[in-house]
């Protein structure tokens, strides 16, 4: 999911410099003991109340909802500790930050018209981002993802894709009198074994397996595409790389994708369509105004190719 559909982070308030929790202590920078083997698994965790308290802070408690809020919010600073010490920088990091936070207050901070902007920004884009999940993410169902792909299936016209062999030589000359030695009755899977400057065909007879228009370069893909099943290159076929020989083992039609290995784009998809029918609506019942002609048409051009 893009950026615009995150939730504001702590980071984004730059509360992420300098916590004392991810100072690495050596209890810290140990990871840890693999389980003996054979011993059987841990027990689930049972569920924890959210309104548990797991510590206080000059007398204001901090609730296992809030701890689990701080280890999501800083998930990327504590990605490579084990689970327990997770846990507990988070726990450290939450009792620095309500400090801090404490600290700010006392001494005005919360006050500084900068301040409230960026707060004010945050807590939009907070919103933004709970509406995108409630009003858009969680409303997609199973049907509406089915559906997407179907249509994408159903959109794509069948291609070709071949499975092909080829001799890569420096010189036209070279490829010619491999050509010629095909035309004599040669073994082709031998003679890219014995000629080829490909280094992945030497030992598997110059074998490239199966592939589409477009995923080879163009003067190899436009010859490779235009062979007969079973038939070889009459003419030295040159690219980048040098000069070519090719055969043509087999041609299929390409299968599209399974549901299963796609299903994450397909509603990927339906959510980019929903959120940007959503946010169209909205903004036809907005009153915009912009008073920089300049930039209105920027903006309207941006607007428009949505």
């Amino acid at each position: 999911m893009s950026l615009l559909f995150r939730r504001a982070s702590f980071a984004s308030l730059g509360l992420a410099f300098g916590l004392s929790a991810l100072c690495l202590s050596p209890l810290m920078a140990q990871e840890a003991a693999p389980a003996p083997a054979g011993a059987a698994p841990a027990p689930a965790a049972a569920p924890v109340d959210p309104n548990t308290v797991v510590a206080t802070v000059n007398g204001q408690p901090l609730t296992e909802a809030d701890l689990v809020l701080a280890e999501g919010e800083l998930s990327q600073q504590f990605a490579q500790l084990p689970p327990e010490q997770r846990r507990a920088a988070a726990l450290s990091a939450a009792i620095e930050i309500r400090v801090m936070a404490a600290q700010a207050v006392a001494t005005g901070l919360d006050k500084d018209p900068d301040f409230q902007r960026r707060m004010a920004f945050l807590q939009q884009r907070a919103l933004h981002g709970e509406m995108v999940e409630k009003g858009v993410v969680d409303k997609v169902t199973d049907a509406e993802v089915r559906a997407r792909y179907d249509q994408e299936i159903a959109n794509t016209p069948p291609t070709n894709e071949v499975h092909a062999r080829h001799i890569l030589v420096k010189t036209k000359e070279e490829a010619e009198a491999i050509i010629k030695q095909l035309d004599g009755g040669a073994d082709f899977q031998k003679l890219a074994n014995e000629h080829t400057s490909d280094p992945s065909g030497k030992s598997n007879g110059g074998d490239l397996g199966w592939f589409g228009p477009g995923q080879m370069v163009p003067e190899f893909d436009k010859a490779a595409l235009a062979l007969e099943v079973g038939k070889y290159t009459e003419q030295p076929v040159q690219s980048q790389f040098g000069w070519h020989v090719i055969k043509l083992e087999d041609k299929r039609t390409k299968q599209p994708p399974a549901f299963d290995d796609v299903k994450d784009q397909a509603k990927q998809a339906v959510i980019r369509d929903k959120y940007f029918a959503l946010v169209k609506s909205l903004r036809a019942g907005a009153k915009v105004e912009i008073p920089d002609a300049n930039l209105k048409k920027t903006i309207d051009t941006l607007e428009s190719a949505k």
